[in-house]
């Protein structure tokens, strides 16, 4: 758990940022997964509903220690930005003073950093060959010219057609198992339950005078029905928390504004709206029903994953689909990692250091981040580089 804790504190950028952050812990550091592995489980996160990234960390947790490794896992990484926004949902103003700081715009600049170096490790891994690399440039152009969650299937799914036809050799390196502690059964009951529901909750909740019925109705269905990552879920959340009067616009806004400035994921925001509804407990259920539709389709589909991905043909396609997952993450480094961080010369000066930092000197995520707040907060000083 202290690890995720730690990556909670410390992974801002968005979901795309949070993926570098885990690949740099867990693939390159921790050797908890190797890189096919860690490629393989971002690419099913990638075909899930819900926050990719907080999918990611739960088979982590899954595969390591269980059920309560998932449940540290997801603890860990939720809990800072959950308790964050629900502060500030209580009127604590000091994040929304600090939301246009030099010191956040330096957590922009740390996250362009990580996610390029994670682009770079992942591109020598998974896309080393002419093929592979045209087919992870060919995904990124396909995500930056349909930037919506549809060009991002899109292109995972034009990996696998064309691993399946062209990289029938890139799979004979051997399929790597992942450690799982979940069998067809459990996985089965878990797809049944998110499915119950999905399509029971919004049955109950008309006939049904308890508000937390509602609430847990609204923000279910919001975590079950989002494909792109966090950014997606607010206009479903706002439609469902705004025409009621449970929140008003202006509010729903602010704490938007707020969830910027907070590391971890985006859903979060979730609590933040629960504790403006009704208080903590409104907070804690609201927290609870966004995640949980991706615990359930990430322990339900993951036994099911393994079998599948062991096959030939799901190798040669997996292959392919590695490689489109590297040019979405090469298209998301551009956009909107780079666009929102690197706005000046003294910001990219400020992202090649640290990049020096965790390429060449292998320093620690956390600490690149601590010292590029620190670095634009030194730099917001020095007149503008020219």
């Amino acid at each position: 758990m202290l690890v995720f804790l730690r990556l909670g504190l410390t992974s801002f950028g968005g979901p795309v940022a949070h993926l570098g952050y885990f690949h740099e812990e867990f693939v390159a550091r921790r050797r908890w997964l190797d890189e096919r592995a860690y490629a393989d489980l971002v690419a099913l996160c990638q075909f899930l509903p819900g926050p990719a990234s907080s999918q990611v960390g739960l088979a982590i947790g899954l595969s390591r220690a269980g059920y309560l490794g998932a449940l540290a896992a997801w603890t860990g990484f939720t809990l800072p930005s959950a308790l964050a926004l629900a502060l500030f949902a209580f009127g604590i103003g000091a994040l929304g003073d600090a939301l246009g700081s030099a010191w956040l715009h330096g957590l922009k600049i740390a996250a362009v950093a990580v996610v390029a170096n994670a682009v770079l490790g992942m591109l020598r891994s998974l896309a080393p060959d002419k093929e592979r690399a045209t087919l992870a440039m060919a995904a990124a152009v396909m995500a930056l010219l349909v930037p919506t969650a549809w060009g991002q299937i899109g292109a995972i799914a034009l990996g696998a057609l064309i691993g399946i036809a062209l990289l029938r050799g890139a799979a004979a390196s051997g399929h790597v198992s992942l450690p799982l502690t979940v069998s067809r059964a459990a996985g089965a009951a878990w797809l049944l339950v998110f499915f119950v529901l999905l399509i029971g909750l919004p049955l109950l909740a008309p006939r049904s005078s308890d508000q937390f019925v509602a609430l847990f109705d609204a923000f279910y269905r919001a975590g079950s029905l989002v494909f792109g990552g966090g950014h997606v879920v607010l206009p479903l959340l706002q439609a469902e928390v705004v025409p009621p009067g449970w929140v008003s616009n202006d509010t729903f806004l602010a704490g938007y504004g707020a969830a910027q400035a907070v590391p971890g994921p985006l859903f979060t925001f979730a609590a933040y709206l629960g504790a403006v509804i009704g208080g903590w407990p409104a907070a804690a259920l609201c927290l609870i029903a966004v995640f949980l539709p991706s615990f359930l389709l990430v322990a339900g589909a993951l036994p099911f994953w393994e079998a599948i991905r062991a096959k030939a043909v799901a190798q040669s396609a997996l292959a392919g689909v590695n490689a489109a997952v590297v040019g979405l993450l090469l298209a998301a480094l551009y956009h909107p990692v780079w666009t929102a961080g690197i706005t000046s010369a003294k910001d990219f000066a400020l992202a090649v250091v640290a990049f020096l930092l965790l390429y060449a000197w292998q320093v620690t995520p956390w600490l690149v981040v601590v010292l590029s707040a620190l670095g634009a907060a030194a730099l917001a000083h020095l007149p503008a580089l020219t």
